[in-house]
């Protein structure tokens, strides 16, 4: 971990370390603990120089089936110049760790950790590592749902420290929202929000719902009700759910639980193919 927000730095446990951990899936969720994220668990990416990734989410049919998402590790000196192939797929990207070099729309950006952006389908952008130390991070991809009438959203640069969180209703403020994105905003299809408990703080109830949800814990720890299992998670850990799985969670302490969140939204549900 380095700084604010967890970031996986890789490594390999030594042959003395106990097979126990808490990784598990199922058909209603999964949880892929820190301690997954080796180096013997990482890829690499075509068109990417000096980058390796952990990618932790993608379309399984019958799980979740909406989004893609990466944890991005950059060297010093690395980063593409053309880093996404599908001309359909929409992104958001949030850094964790290190500094980030963003073009797009003619506009360089510096991301440093806590920046996000959201890039639409066709940008044209490329990201590069220009400082001293590794870059890490977050690659959500969808595949955009284009609607008659309506046009595609346009690029956002912000960070988690410009954007005020939301405070929920009846929670005496400990129970947050950054939401990067205007909810009435029937361009997006997809939302990244960071929901930021405060310690001892719920979800007061089993949450059931149609969207499709990746949790990243970026600092603290709670207990998470996941379908009909309690299951411990902290900082570093992600979460997987597919659509209509219950949850709910206790904020542990001693400091805040915050996690990065996806969420599809906005768009009727297919009814087949064709």
């Amino acid at each position: 971990m380095s700084g604010k927000y967890y970031a996986p730095t890789g490594g390999h446990p030594p042959q003395t370390q106990l097979l126990t951990d808490r990784a598990v899936f199922t058909d209603a969720y999964a949880v892929i603990p820190k301690g997954t994220m080796r180096d013997i668990t990482t890829s690499f990416l075509p068109s990417w120089k000096d980058t390796r990734l952990w990618v932790i989410a993608r379309p399984m049919t019958g799980f979740a089936e909406t989004f893609s998402q990466y944890i991005m590790e950059v060297a010093p000196g690395g980063g593409s110049d053309t880093p996404e192939t599908d001309l359909n797929a929409e992104a958001v990207l949030f850094v964790v760790d290190g500094e980030a070099t963003l073009h797009v729309s003619g506009a360089t950006h510096q991301l440093t950790a806590g920046g996000y952006a959201y890039l639409p389908p066709g940008a044209k952008w490329t990201l590069h590592n220009n400082a001293q130390e590794a870059l890490r991070f977050h690659w959500i991809r969808k595949a955009y749902q284009a609607v008659e009438g309506i046009d595609p959203p346009e690029v956002i640069v912000t960070s988690d420290q410009e954007v005020a969180p939301t405070v929920m209703p009846d929670t005496d403020g400990k129970w947050a929202t950054t939401r990067f994105v205007d909810l009435t905003d029937l361009r997006h299809d997809m939302h990244v929000t960071i929901v930021t408990f405060e310690p001892g703080a719920v979800i007061p109830f089993l949450e059931t719902h149609v969207m499709e949800h990746g949790l990243y814990v970026l600092e603290g720890k709670a207990v998470y009700r996941l379908n009909n299992d309690w299951v411990e998670v902290e900082a570093g850990d992600y979460m997987w759910l597919r659509a209509f799985c219950p949850q709910a969670c206790y904020a542990g302490g001693p400091g805040k639980f915050r996690y990065l969140l996806y969420k599809d939204v906005n768009r009727h549900m297919p009814l087949g193919r064709v």
